[in-house]
């Protein structure tokens, strides 16, 4: 994947797109088509991509780096609902229902992006089912992550929800590791913000964590030190 701090140059676009999950079973002249009608995008750590309330012309993908999108308050507070990370997309939902954006994106570090526009998606779901299935797969796993945060809001605990996510970054069960370090994606008033936490809260729980022996807090480096022993916790 490229990497640097200049847009994609468009001759590359394709070699790129064909890379993608969500593209890959084009055929090559398609993928022409589609990358005619994408263009790289180059955000600085801290650039507003779009506002809420923007229109939306199409959808994005990161190639390189991290992206927040939240929901602003008139207090100036902001709500995170999601950090999107390399070959992870957003926007479909609002490209799709004609709408403007209903959130904010920004960069949280200096990032590469795509921008495929609307007219092509369109033109891709009329002709090519596998990619419709794709697109309805990946629509479909946004509304599942969706509900999933509905239900650790409305039914876990603050300490569920932080031992929940660093459950989710960890291996999977069938993994026999019991000790495992962590590298959170970003600052901790983020994370705090993504999982509907104060600051201060996800702070305490992380020091009564360290307390009672589950973690060791390095910084954004967390190593959990009986993996199992915190999975029986969660619950």
């Amino acid at each position: 994947m490229p990497t640097g701090n200049k847009p994609i140059p468009n001759l590359v676009i394709p070699a790129v797109l064909s890379r993608l999950p969500l593209f890959s079973a084009l055929a090559q002249d398609q993928i022409e088509r589609v990358a005619s009608a994408t263009r790289g995008k180059y955000l600085a750590r801290g650039e507003i991509l779009f506002q809420k309330g923007d229109p939306s012309h199409g959808f994005y993908i990161v190639i390189t780096g991290q992206i927040k999108l939240a929901l602003p308050s008139a207090q100036g507070n902001e709500k995170v609902l999601e950090i999107i990370g390399p070959q992870q997309s957003f926007g479909e939902e609002a490209m799709l229902m004609n709408s403007p954006f209903p959130v904010f994106a920004e960069a949280l570090l200096d990032s590469q992006l795509l921008h495929i526009s609307k007219d092509a998606v369109s033109q891709l779901i009329n002709a090519n089912p596998t990619f419709a299935r794709r697109m309805l797969a990946e629509l479909s796993s946004h509304l599942y992550s969706l509900i999933t945060d509905i239900e650790a809001y409305t039914l876990h605990s603050s300490t569920q929800r932080l031992i929940g996510y660093l459950l989710q970054h960890s291996p999977h069960e069938n993994d026999t590791r019991n000790r495992i370090e962590i590298k959170l994606p970003t600052s901790k008033h983020i994370l705090a913000s993504r999982l509907n936490l104060t600051p201060e809260t996800f702070s305490r729980i992380l020091h009564e964590l360290v307390a009672s022996g589950f973690i060791e807090v390095h910084g954004r480096s967390i190593t959990i030190l009986d993996l199992h022993r915190l999975r029986r916790h969660e619950f």
